[in-house]
């Protein structure tokens, strides 16, 4: 149990007992809701219910604040109850609490900071799911590093998490792909073929054209375009994949299944649930096409879901067989998106396809990520090949590093623009938030090694000597970290993991700068035995919250 619900049923428990008395009348049902008050000399929590019962109660909230904060339960977690102005109850959590922590910490190790939200729902996170025709951009990075994290946060929190990449394996992108591919193939063995118009220009499809060539033999030279491109196809596809995955795996993202839209033509699924929204009358046919029938289901306009002409299906005709399968096939109680930007007007669309299919639209969340700009030395960037400015992926990674990559992604909420800076990522110094961090990490395993070294063991310590103000301090910081996690999963917000882990390095510098943690003299064994304890836990609380931003935790630097 979380400490704000210890907390929301003693406060549930000391309205019951004033009402029970007469000192308060009945009031029905209320929220309690447990904040963190903005000064700290307000305590470590504290609830506004009696500024929210005053109507019904018809009475002063600090009156109502003074019966209530009178009748709380006692409890090891609470040090001090205490009503204020204008109508708050707050409380301040026990030093031996506090204290007991430091243990309980050590204990939990690499579980420390997991909560039971989900109780073992089925979630999937869906994510990338990049077009298979060339590298991975840097305006991919994003999506890649906010879904894996969300991915683990959830995990965390008690679901079954499947992470997913959706590959787009067939439809209009795909043709023009292999016909690029067909040419730079048959220019690669002698032969002037142009390019098609539309083509996908870029260099890599010239190497892979080579690298196939190589491979393969020119066997494909002397068949037709179309057997030519039925050979080349599967492994050129593979190839891409394989790429793609090598650059998410250097960027700490793996996945648990890749999903190939080309299986949804292939085994029929397409046509079965086109089907069904035809039967429910939700598709028209219009100008060669067919629609869905969005406006039907409140949007002001339809969607084509198959072209006039060849009749192949749109992005979104696809989607809608995808995401039958998500919830009607595998049946994950819960199903998020992780999308760029350019998707915004595909949402909608998406929470009505699931009232079509009888489902509760809030069962699909889908997360935009908004656009990165990126500087060096104060310059903006702007990508360019021919500038020989960096463009994907793999050069950003070369560039400053995956653990400054996915710190800085998180940094800032998905639906925020963001700026990352290349200099700062790479400049070693406290300026440098990655560092900073990461540092406190190392910083931790040299004076516990040091520990070692002076052969102090600190099994067991009296933690009954943490009371320094930087102590406590660093003991409520650690303890902030499940509640940081259920946040995160609760709201789909990893971008509370990196402000998390450099408040709590902040607490850390300054428990070094004021607590000295190994002393060589005997009469302070048995604190520095009990500070040793204290680093260890706040050790772990970092390694964490590193592990859940899929970062690195160093022992040294």
């Amino acid at each position: 149990m979380q400490i704000t619900d210890t907390l929301a049923k003693l406060v549930s428990e000391a309205l019951g007992s004033t009402q029970s008395s007469g000192s308060l009348p009945a009031a029905g049902d209320v929220e309690i809701k447990i904040e963190r008050p903005k000064l700290a000399e307000h305590g470590d929590f504290s609830t506004s219910l009696p500024l929210a019962l005053a109507r019904t109660m018809r009475m002063a909230p600090m009156q109502i604040a003074e019966a209530i904060a009178a009748e709380i339960p006692e409890h090891q977690m609470v040090g001090a109850v205490t009503h204020a102005a204008p109508g708050f109850v707050n409380f301040t959590l026990s030093t031996e609490w506090l204290q007991s922590q430091v243990d309980a910490v050590r204990s939990a190790g690499d579980d420390y900071g997991s909560v039971n939200l989900g109780a073992g729902q089925s979630v999937q996170v869906e994510f990338v799911s990049v077009n298979p025709t060339g590298p991975l951009h840097v305006g991919h990075a994003r999506g890649a590093v906010i879904g894996s994290s969300l991915a683990n946060v959830l995990e965390a929190a008690g679901y079954d998490v499947q992470r997913e990449y959706y590959v787009n394996d067939a439809g209009n992108q795909m043709r023009v792909f292999y016909d690029t591919l067909y040419s730079r193939y048959m220019q690669a063995a002698g032969h002037d073929v142009p390019l098609p118009d539309p083509a996908y220009p870029g260099e890599y499809l010239q190497d892979l054209a080579a690298d196939l060539l190589k491979d393969l033999g020119d066997g494909a030279v002397s068949k037709e375009k179309s057997e030519a491109i039925a050979e080349l196809a599967p492994e050129s596809l593979q190839r891409t994949l394989e790429q793609i995955r090598g650059v998410l795996e250097l960027l700490g993202v793996s996945y648990d299944k890749w999903f190939h839209e080309s299986t949804l033509l292939s085994t029929g699924r397409f046509d079965e649930v086109l089907k069904f929204l035809e039967d429910a009358d939700l598709i028209l046919e219009r100008d060669g096409a067919k629609w869905f029938a969005a406006t039907k289901l409140g949007l002001e306009e339809d969607t084509v879901v198959i072209r006039s002409g060849e009749g192949g299906p749109t992005y979104f005709g696809t989607d809608i067989a995808y995401h039958h399968e998500k919830f009607l096939e595998r049946r994950f109680d819960r199903v998020i998106n992780v999308w760029g930007a350019d998707h915004h007007g595909h949402v909608a669309r998406m929470h009505a396809l699931l009232k079509a299919f009888g489902l509760d639209p809030d069962r699909l969340t889908i997360i935009l990520n908004q656009i990165v700009n990126f500087k060096n030395e104060g310059e903006s960037l702007k990508f360019s090949k021919r500038n020989n400015v960096m463009v994907t992926v793999e050069e950003l990674l070369e560039e400053v590093g995956a653990d400054a990559c996915r710190f800085t992604f998180l940094s800032r909420s998905p639906e925020s623009h963001m700026e990352f800076d290349l200099g700062l990522a790479k400049t070693q110094s406290s300026e440098n938030p990655v560092y900073y961090v990461q540092y406190g990490h190392a910083r931790m395993s040299s004076v516990l090694r040091t520990a070692v070294e002076r052969d102090i063991t600190y099994k067991t310590a009296d933690l009954s000597l943490l009371v320094h103000d930087r102590e406590l301090e660093l003991i409520r910081k650690i303890i902030e970290l499940p509640a940081i996690v259920e946040r995160s999963a609760e709201r789909n917000e990893p971008h509370h993991l990196p402000h998390y882990a450099m408040e709590l390095s902040r607490s850390l510098q300054r428990f070094y700068e004021d607590c000295r943690v190994v002393s060589s003299e005997e009469s302070e064994l048995e604190i520095s035995r009990a500070r040793l304890q204290l680093v260890e836990a706040a050790k772990v609380a970092l390694s964490r919250t590193l592990t859940l931003m899929g970062m690195s935790s160093p022992e040294r630097m």
